[in-house]
């Protein structure tokens, strides 16, 4: 597991070895969801509104980062 980026109890993370399609994990007390890298859906979960707030800003400007991780970790399934 990799966290690319904590804010409070509010984290983004990608984990090795994960599943298909391409996605990243925000995490918070209560809650987690699975995002899509591509287009920044919710694939699973639910994200709160005081969440986003948190932490989309950052998502939006650091999507190519979290994709280099993503193929990094998860070398089987690699972003083109």
């Amino acid at each position: 597991m990799a966290t690319l980026h904590s804010d409070g109890k509010v984290t983004v993370r990608v984990y090795a070895n994960d599943h298909l399609p391409p996605h990243f994990h925000v995490v918070s007390p209560d809650a987690e969801a699975l995002i899509l890298i591509a287009d920044l859906t919710v694939l699973r979960g639910r994200i709160d509104a005081a969440t986003r707030r948190r932490v989309w800003g950052w998502i939006e400007t650091n999507v190519s980062a979290i994709a280099a991780e993503w193929n990094r970790i998860n070398p089987r399934f690699p972003i083109a």
